[in-house]
């Protein structure tokens, strides 16, 4: 089975407009815009991430990079952006999930009696499983 790449880098194409850039990822076919060189690569990064997400959710194939042309205009500044979709993904998707799950009657008297929550110690049970930040 092919692991599936994480960190890529994509193509953007940063256009100043009054003050400010607009910023246009070919690859996606997506625009945001940024108060500032750095702020525009910063959004381009971010809708790159919602949009691989999106596309995960649909089913689709994430572009991949340079896989549409590259139309920039006298002014306009091409630069890359690198994301690390997966990473991206465990900081930003925080969509609940519902799980059930079995425990001993004996334990659930006792957990209750003592408040414990259940979503949350399944959470920070998980979180040390597989080695990542609980949600706050």
């Amino acid at each position: 089975m092919e692991k599936k790449r994480s960190r890529v880098v994509y193509p953007v194409i940063l256009t100043p407009y009054q003050g400010e850039y607009l910023v246009y990822i070919p690859d996606f076919d997506m625009d945001t815009v940024g108060s500032s060189i750095a702020d525009a690569i910063f959004m381009a990064r971010d809708e790159i991430g919602i949009m691989a997400m999106q596309y995960e959710d649909d089913h689709k194939d994430i572009p991949e990079p340079y896989s549409h042309p590259i139309d920039a205009k006298k002014d306009d500044i091409v630069t890359l952006v690198d994301i690390d979709i997966e990473d991206y993904k465990r900081k930003h998707d925080m969509r609940m999930v519902k799980k059930n799950c079995t425990i001993p009657y004996y334990m659930n008297v006792e957990a209750e009696k003592l408040g414990v929550n259940f979503s949350r110690l399944l959470q920070e049970a998980l979180a040390e499983k597989i080695g990542c930040e609980t949600v706050s």
